[in-house]
């Protein structure tokens, strides 16, 4: 059974997890680009690797959709059409605004404040590269993660296993690479957290629900900003 993104005991990984996270990091950041063919010779020759411990690992990318495959046609990096995208923040901004409202309940005090030292640290790395973009790593991490940890939502939890995490972070870090979406997004970060201290759980749920809605209508004016330069 493949592990789950969310495991992240380093001392246990085996060469095959390694390499798996390695790819799944670069096309989350897009150093594999979308869409981009998958040379099995020339990837398990540029990672000194097998071809079968890459199989295993494009398998795992397969299963969280990362990687897809065509008949005749190979492995290539996903990509997703503009509607595909609108339709996987939908059902962000509702799994992630009823994941905030319960995280409000069931988060410890220490683990939001452990949230807000989080938050301290992706506004260094923001700001060391001078507010151009807000790459958030896997699992303890990523803000996100943490909050849907908090909800104490079995459920929740189990539908982004199987994939839809990863395809967020891939389009959420590769759509936020232009000013002012870091920053604002850090700001939405800071003004959650004070409500997961509140323990106000419909605040909660409401900033989550806008800040995510922020974001999918922000690739929403790129598609209008892109389609009008083509015309």
């Amino acid at each position: 059974m493949a592990s789950s993104p969310f495991d992240n005991d380093s001392s246990s990984l085996t060469l095959s997890d390694r390499i798996f996270e390695q790819i799944q990091t670069g096309i989350v950041k897009g150093d594999i680009p979308a869409g981009s063919k998958i040379s099995e010779p020339e990837m398990a020759k540029a990672y000194g690797i097998s071809r079968g411990t890459l199989r295993e690992a494009l398998s795992r990318l397969e299963e969280r959709q990362l990687v897809v495959r065509a008949p005749n046609h190979g492995a290539r990096v996903v990509t997703l059409s503009y509607e595909e995208l609108v339709d996987i923040y939908q059902v962000r901004e509702a799994l992630g605004g009823l994941a905030c409202g319960l995280a409000a309940r069931n988060m410890t005090d220490a683990e939001i404040d452990d949230l807000k030292k989080l938050l301290d640290e992706h506004e260094q790395s923001i700001n060391e590269d001078q507010g151009l973009s807000y790459y958030q790593q896997e699992g303890e991490l990523d803000f996100h993660y943490r909050i849907l940890q908090g909800s104490r939502n079995k459920k929740v939890l189990s539908i982004l296993d199987g994939g839809l995490y990863q395809l967020m972070r891939m389009y959420r870090y590769q759509f936020s690479t232009s000013t002012p979406r870091p920053l604002q997004a850090l700001k939405e970060h800071r003004r959650i957290v004070e409500a997961l201290e509140e323990r106000d759980a419909e605040l909660a749920d409401l900033l989550m629900r806008r800040h995510i809605r922020s974001a999918r209508l922000s690739i929403e004016e790129r598609q209008r900003n892109s389609q009008e330069q083509k015309g």
